[in-house]
């Protein structure tokens, strides 16, 4: 899986052959400065999600959750049993700024008729939309994704409230049994699309208040995998880290962009500039690391986050932390790595082979390429075990 993401394109080279011709000509800090520019336009690249449905399908709660967020925290969308959202409006991923979940007025209200409701919602702001339905899929959610297919964009059904029912069948039922009532409510999503005439449609069942169960993991794989190169990275890293499966996505996803950031330090390693390698080599690795950290949920609100959902207390999850990267990731840290790693001795042959043309320049290549690789990876490891570890326990799974 990790090959999907592992290409070098034309932008990639041309960035590179652009950074290496700014640092013949600026300084050491101007020069790490244009390597923090070209590593955050990767990680920059703007995602727009549209929720939509009927009034009262949950989608606000939905957003909120995408986004890491409770109800009643501050800057969540407003959830209520009317209708709340009375225009287009956008929600910020609170630790991804490049992430927007729209909340789209409820389909088929007096004021959003389904003949005009893309035009008044501003159809080409989105990505793809998610279609929420509490219940039986209607006609106007039909109609709006046939529109919405016939623009080219991708969009996907929830069946929200998934625990709501759940709940309500043990009660009722003696003999209660889940996987058969979770088959039921999906068939019986899957008919009334059918009958609204589309044809082979996927529902996904979610319960926004028990993310880590039921089709959320599968949700979340599919709208990756749908979406371009590009912007399939910002999706997964943005969204919690609340199932086993996401946290092995990310892990994946995060591994096979090392390359690019090896690639960057191997460029910067043929320039014969003292010290230049080294500091970009800092830069690179302290921004690499912070995102691993941010995107498996290892800072402090992320875990309070998942110990309130799991009602494990955060301080059992703290305990779970093994790596020294959840105390600190500083430059000081990062320079103590490196020269472990490199020592100084190895440090100092990079930058004479940078100084011999061509067979120097490509063995300093090769050697900068190596060590921010085995560093990241290294780091990335570490991370990703804590992370699997911490949702174990929070998930109440056996090894």
């Amino acid at each position: 899986m990790a090959d999907d993401y592992c290409e070098i394109s034309e932008d990639d080279i041309k960035a590179a052959r652009q950074i290496e011709e700014a640092l013949e000509n600026e300084s050491l800090t101007s020069a790490a400065g244009k390597i923090q520019e070209y590593l955050k336009k990767i990680s920059d690249v703007q995602l727009n999600i549209a929720i939509t449905g009927e009034s009262g399908s949950g989608k606000s709660t939905f957003i909120n959750v995408l986004r890491g967020l409770g109800d009643e925290e501050e800057f969540s969308a407003p959830t209520g049993v009317v209708e709340t959202t009375q225009k287009a409006t956008p929600y910020q991923h609170p630790k991804h700024q490049n992430v927007k979940l729209w909340d789209l007025p409820g389909i088929g209200t007096t004021n959003f008729k389904p003949e005009t409701y893309l035009q008044q919602v501003g159809f080409d702001c989105y990505d793809f939309f998610i279609i929420v339905s509490s219940d039986r899929f209607r006609v106007n959610d039909v109609n709006l994704a046939k529109k919405i297919q016939e623009m080219k964009k991708s969009f996907y059904f929830v069946r929200s409230k998934i625990d709501s029912n759940i709940d309500a069948e043990k009660k009722r039922k003696k003999n209660f049994n889940q996987d058969e009532t979770l088959q039921n409510i999906r068939q019986n999503c899957v008919e009334g699309l059918r009958d609204h005439g589309q044809g082979f449609p996927q529902v996904f069942l979610i319960s926004s208040f028990e993310l880590p169960l039921y089709d959320f993991p599968n949700l979340v794989e599919t709208m990756e995998k749908e979406l371009p190169d590009h912007k399939r990275r910002v999706l997964l890293l943005s969204i919690p880290n609340m199932s086993l499966k996401i946290n092995q996505r990310k892990k994946e996803n995060l591994q096979a962009n090392i390359w690019r950031s090896a690639f960057v330090s191997a460029c910067v390693a043929v320039i014969p500039i003292p010290g230049l390698s080294f500091s970009v080599d800092i830069t690179i690795l302290i921004r690499e690391i912070r995102m691993y950290y941010q995107a498996f949920g290892l800072d402090n609100e992320s875990l309070k986050s998942l110990a309130d959902r799991t009602n494990v207390p955060v301080e059992e999850l703290k305990a779970i932390l093994k790596s020294p990267l959840n105390k600190e990731i500083s430059q000081d840290m990062v320079i103590k790595m490196l020269t472990k790693t490199t020592g100084a001795t190895l440090m100092l042959v990079e930058y004479l082979l940078s100084t011999i043309p061509v067979f120097g320049s490509t063995a300093a290549c090769g050697i900068s390429y190596g060590t921010t690789y085995y560093m990241l990876n290294n780091c990335l490891n570490e991370l990703a075990e804590d992370a699997q570890n911490v949702l174990m326990k929070a998930l109440k799974v056996d090894e």
